[in-house]
Protein backbone atom coordinates (compact mmCIF):
# COMPACT_ATOMS: atom_id res chain seq x y z
CA UNK A 1 0.00 0.00 0.00
CA UNK A 2 1.20 3.26 -1.02
CA UNK A 3 2.40 5.99 2.00
CA UNK A 4 -0.45 8.58 3.11
CA UNK A 5 0.22 11.57 1.37
CA UNK A 6 2.22 13.85 4.09
CA UNK A 7 0.43 17.28 3.71
CA UNK A 8 -2.75 19.17 3.26
CA UNK A 9 -3.55 21.61 0.49
CA UNK A 10 -4.25 24.86 1.84
CA UNK A 11 -8.13 26.01 1.42
CA UNK A 12 -8.24 29.15 -0.12
CA UNK A 13 -9.53 30.83 -3.50
CA UNK A 14 -6.19 30.80 -4.84
CA UNK A 15 -6.18 31.84 -8.77
CA UNK A 16 -4.83 29.38 -10.97
CA UNK A 17 -1.33 29.13 -11.06
CA UNK A 18 -0.76 29.38 -7.56
CA UNK A 19 -0.41 26.11 -5.07
CA UNK A 20 0.18 26.01 -1.44
CA UNK A 21 0.43 23.34 1.07
CA UNK A 22 1.21 22.32 4.65
CA UNK A 23 3.09 19.11 5.43
CA UNK A 24 1.89 16.73 8.24
CA UNK A 25 4.10 14.51 10.77
CA UNK A 26 3.18 11.33 8.70
CA UNK A 27 3.87 10.10 4.98
CA UNK A 28 6.31 7.30 5.01
CA UNK A 29 9.13 9.46 5.93
CA UNK A 30 12.76 7.98 7.09
CA UNK A 31 12.78 9.71 10.20
CA UNK A 32 12.51 7.34 13.92
CA UNK A 33 10.50 8.73 16.80
CA UNK A 34 10.28 10.97 18.44
CA UNK A 35 10.71 12.73 14.49
CA UNK A 36 8.31 10.18 13.54
CA UNK A 37 8.32 10.32 10.43
CA UNK A 38 7.99 12.99 7.84
CA UNK A 39 10.32 15.31 10.01
CA UNK A 40 11.78 18.42 7.82
CA UNK A 41 13.60 19.77 10.22
CA UNK A 42 17.28 20.03 10.28
CA UNK A 43 18.02 21.57 13.50
CA UNK A 44 15.40 20.25 15.59
CA UNK A 45 17.94 16.80 17.18
CA UNK A 46 16.87 14.36 14.22
CA UNK A 47 19.79 13.10 11.77
CA UNK A 48 19.93 16.05 9.14
CA UNK A 49 19.98 13.07 6.68
CA UNK A 50 16.68 11.88 7.68
CA UNK A 51 15.22 15.26 7.48
CA UNK A 52 16.99 15.56 3.64
CA UNK A 53 15.53 12.41 2.67
CA UNK A 54 11.83 13.92 3.28
CA UNK A 55 12.81 16.66 1.88
CA UNK A 56 13.76 15.12 -1.21
CA UNK A 57 10.16 12.48 -1.43
CA UNK A 58 8.42 15.83 -0.63
CA UNK A 59 9.78 17.04 -3.74
CA UNK A 60 8.93 14.17 -5.98
CA UNK A 61 5.50 13.14 -4.60
CA UNK A 62 4.28 17.02 -4.79
CA UNK A 63 5.81 17.58 -7.77
CA UNK A 64 7.72 20.60 -6.54
CA UNK A 65 9.31 22.54 -9.84
CA UNK A 66 12.17 23.49 -8.10
CA UNK A 67 14.21 23.30 -4.14
CA UNK A 68 12.06 25.10 -1.88
CA UNK A 69 13.78 28.21 -0.12
CA UNK A 70 14.30 27.00 3.21
CA UNK A 71 15.22 29.93 6.09
CA UNK A 72 16.88 30.20 8.88
CA UNK A 73 14.15 31.14 11.19
CA UNK A 74 14.97 32.94 14.19
CA UNK A 75 11.52 34.55 15.62
CA UNK A 76 12.51 37.94 14.08
CA UNK A 77 10.54 40.01 11.24
CA UNK A 78 13.00 40.29 8.50
CA UNK A 79 11.55 39.52 4.74
CA UNK A 80 13.99 37.75 1.95
CA UNK A 81 13.29 38.45 -1.37
CA UNK A 82 13.70 35.73 -3.54
CA UNK A 83 14.38 36.96 -7.35
CA UNK A 84 16.01 34.24 -8.17
CA UNK A 85 15.73 30.24 -7.43
CA UNK A 86 17.44 29.50 -3.98
CA UNK A 87 20.54 28.34 -3.49
CA UNK A 88 22.38 26.24 -0.98
CA UNK A 89 22.87 28.66 1.76
CA UNK A 90 19.67 29.73 4.23
CA UNK A 91 19.31 33.25 4.85
CA UNK A 92 18.63 33.88 8.28
CA UNK A 93 14.88 35.62 8.04
CA UNK A 94 11.80 34.49 9.14
CA UNK A 95 9.88 35.55 6.00
CA UNK A 96 10.75 35.38 2.17
CA UNK A 97 8.37 36.82 -0.91
CA UNK A 98 8.95 35.81 -4.50
CA UNK A 99 7.16 36.66 -7.97
CA UNK A 100 9.53 34.24 -9.92
CA UNK A 101 7.50 31.25 -11.41
CA UNK A 102 8.55 28.03 -10.11
CA UNK A 103 10.52 29.48 -6.75
CA UNK A 104 9.31 27.57 -3.74
CA UNK A 105 8.52 29.25 -0.88
CA UNK A 106 9.12 27.34 2.95
CA UNK A 107 8.15 27.93 6.47
CA UNK A 108 8.61 25.68 8.75
CA UNK A 109 7.10 25.33 12.17
CA UNK A 110 5.70 22.93 15.15
CA UNK A 111 2.74 25.45 16.89
CA UNK A 112 4.18 28.99 15.63
CA UNK A 113 1.93 30.01 12.96
CA UNK A 114 2.31 29.68 9.17
CA UNK A 115 0.64 32.51 7.01
CA UNK A 116 0.58 32.28 3.22
CA UNK A 117 0.18 34.62 0.83
CA UNK A 118 -1.10 35.23 -2.53
CA UNK A 119 -1.50 38.06 -5.36
CA UNK A 120 -5.19 37.91 -6.39
CA UNK A 121 -3.58 38.15 -10.32
CA UNK A 122 -1.35 34.85 -8.99
CA UNK A 123 1.98 37.01 -10.15
CA UNK A 124 3.52 37.16 -5.87
CA UNK A 125 3.33 35.13 -3.34
CA UNK A 126 5.03 34.89 0.39
CA UNK A 127 5.47 33.10 3.47
CA UNK A 128 5.74 33.71 7.04
CA UNK A 129 6.25 32.44 10.50
CA UNK A 130 4.36 34.17 12.80
CA UNK A 131 5.55 33.00 16.22
CA UNK A 132 4.06 35.02 19.07
CA UNK A 133 7.41 37.06 19.22
CA UNK A 134 7.33 37.71 15.23
CA UNK A 135 3.54 38.57 15.35
CA UNK A 136 3.79 40.52 17.88
CA UNK A 137 7.20 42.14 16.49
CA UNK A 138 5.23 42.83 13.26
CA UNK A 139 6.48 40.13 10.80
CA UNK A 140 2.72 39.86 9.07
CA UNK A 141 3.12 43.55 8.58
CA UNK A 142 6.56 42.81 7.05
CA UNK A 143 5.00 40.39 4.80
CA UNK A 144 3.09 42.35 3.35
CA UNK A 145 5.11 45.59 3.26
CA UNK A 146 8.15 43.43 1.54
CA UNK A 147 5.20 42.40 -1.26
CA UNK A 148 4.78 44.92 -4.67
CA UNK A 149 1.36 43.64 -4.56
CA UNK A 150 -1.29 46.18 -2.79
CA UNK A 151 -2.51 45.09 0.85
CA UNK A 152 -6.04 45.26 -0.79
CA UNK A 153 -5.13 43.02 -3.70
CA UNK A 154 -3.44 40.42 -1.60
CA UNK A 155 -5.24 37.39 0.51
CA UNK A 156 -4.15 35.08 2.90
CA UNK A 157 -3.91 31.52 4.31
CA UNK A 158 -3.57 30.71 8.43
CA UNK A 159 -2.05 26.88 8.49
CA UNK A 160 -1.82 25.08 11.17
CA UNK A 161 -0.53 26.06 14.33
CA UNK A 162 -0.99 26.00 18.63
CA UNK A 163 -5.20 26.48 18.62
CA UNK A 164 -6.85 29.14 21.36
CA UNK A 165 -8.18 25.96 23.68
CA UNK A 166 -4.58 24.64 23.81
CA UNK A 167 -1.84 27.05 23.64
CA UNK A 168 -1.45 28.57 27.43
CA UNK A 169 0.82 31.61 27.75
CA UNK A 170 1.54 33.72 30.42
CA UNK A 171 2.59 37.48 31.21
CA UNK A 172 5.09 38.27 28.54
CA UNK A 173 3.03 37.35 26.07
CA UNK A 174 -0.53 39.06 26.94
CA UNK A 175 1.84 42.22 27.54
CA UNK A 176 3.80 41.85 24.42
CA UNK A 177 0.25 42.45 22.88
CA UNK A 178 -2.13 44.00 25.13
CA UNK A 179 0.30 46.59 26.37
CA UNK A 180 0.33 47.98 22.46
CA UNK A 181 -3.20 47.47 21.87
CA UNK A 182 -5.92 47.25 24.18
CA UNK A 183 -8.70 45.04 21.58
CA UNK A 184 -5.75 42.20 21.25
CA UNK A 185 -7.37 41.50 25.49
CA UNK A 186 -10.08 39.55 23.00
CA UNK A 187 -7.69 37.12 21.76
CA UNK A 188 -7.05 36.10 25.39
CA UNK A 189 -8.90 33.62 27.91
CA UNK A 190 -8.01 33.29 31.49
CA UNK A 191 -7.17 30.47 32.85
CA UNK A 192 -5.42 31.21 35.97
CA UNK A 193 -3.40 33.90 37.35
CA UNK A 194 -1.02 35.44 35.37
CA UNK A 195 -2.01 32.96 32.57
CA UNK A 196 -4.12 32.77 29.57
CA UNK A 197 -4.74 30.71 26.26
CA UNK A 198 -4.09 32.93 23.30
CA UNK A 199 -5.74 33.11 20.15
CA UNK A 200 -2.52 33.54 17.52
CA UNK A 201 -5.57 33.03 14.83
CA UNK A 202 -7.47 36.41 16.45
CA UNK A 203 -4.06 37.65 16.72
CA UNK A 204 -3.08 37.39 13.05
CA UNK A 205 -6.27 38.61 11.49
CA UNK A 206 -5.89 41.61 13.24
CA UNK A 207 -2.85 42.35 12.12
CA UNK A 208 -3.45 41.45 8.62
CA UNK A 209 -6.50 43.75 8.30
CA UNK A 210 -5.11 46.47 10.15
CA UNK A 211 -2.09 45.78 6.96
CA UNK A 212 -4.27 46.44 4.65
CA UNK A 213 -5.54 42.71 3.70
CA UNK A 214 -10.08 42.35 3.55
CA UNK A 215 -11.52 40.79 6.34
CA UNK A 216 -12.94 38.00 3.62
CA UNK A 217 -9.75 37.58 2.09
CA UNK A 218 -8.23 35.94 5.39
CA UNK A 219 -8.66 32.40 5.04
CA UNK A 220 -7.94 29.04 7.21
CA UNK A 221 -6.87 28.82 10.82
CA UNK A 222 -9.10 26.10 12.21
CA UNK A 223 -6.28 23.25 12.67
CA UNK A 224 -4.50 22.80 16.28
CA UNK A 225 -1.05 21.45 16.22
CA UNK A 226 -0.99 20.86 19.99
CA UNK A 227 -4.07 19.18 20.04
CA UNK A 228 -3.46 17.06 16.78
CA UNK A 229 -0.87 14.26 17.87
CA UNK A 230 -1.76 12.32 14.65
CA UNK A 231 -1.29 15.00 11.94
CA UNK A 232 0.79 17.31 13.88
CA UNK A 233 4.56 18.00 15.55
CA UNK A 234 4.12 20.50 18.15
CA UNK A 235 6.92 21.63 20.40
CA UNK A 236 4.79 22.53 23.17
CA UNK A 237 3.19 19.23 23.65
CA UNK A 238 6.31 17.30 22.62
CA UNK A 239 9.40 19.33 23.13
CA UNK A 240 11.43 17.09 21.14
CA UNK A 241 9.55 17.09 17.99
CA UNK A 242 9.80 17.24 14.35
CA UNK A 243 9.29 20.33 11.77
CA UNK A 244 6.25 20.75 9.41
CA UNK A 245 6.61 23.27 6.54
CA UNK A 246 3.93 25.33 4.77
CA UNK A 247 4.83 26.09 0.97
CA UNK A 248 3.59 28.49 -1.70
CA UNK A 249 4.71 28.97 -5.11
CA UNK A 250 3.63 29.72 -8.61
CA UNK A 251 3.77 27.28 -11.31
CA UNK A 252 5.82 27.89 -14.12
CA UNK A 253 3.84 27.66 -17.49
CA UNK A 254 1.88 29.43 -20.06
CA UNK A 255 -0.04 31.48 -17.43
CA UNK A 256 3.26 33.32 -16.79
CA UNK A 257 5.06 33.26 -19.87
CA UNK A 258 6.35 36.38 -21.55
Amino acid sequence: MDAPRPWIEADWPAPAGVRALSTVRHGGGASPAPFDDFNLGTRCGDDPANALTNRRTLKERAALPGEPGWLRQVHGVHVHRFDVPPGADEPSADAAVTGVPGVVLAIQTADCLPVLFCALDGSEVAGAHAGWRGLAGGVLEATVGAMRTPADQVMAWLGPAAGPAAYEVGVEVYDAFVSRDWACGSAFTSTREHHWHVDLYALARRRLQAAGIAPGRIHGGGLCTISDADRFFSHRRDARTGRMASLVWIEPGPLHAG
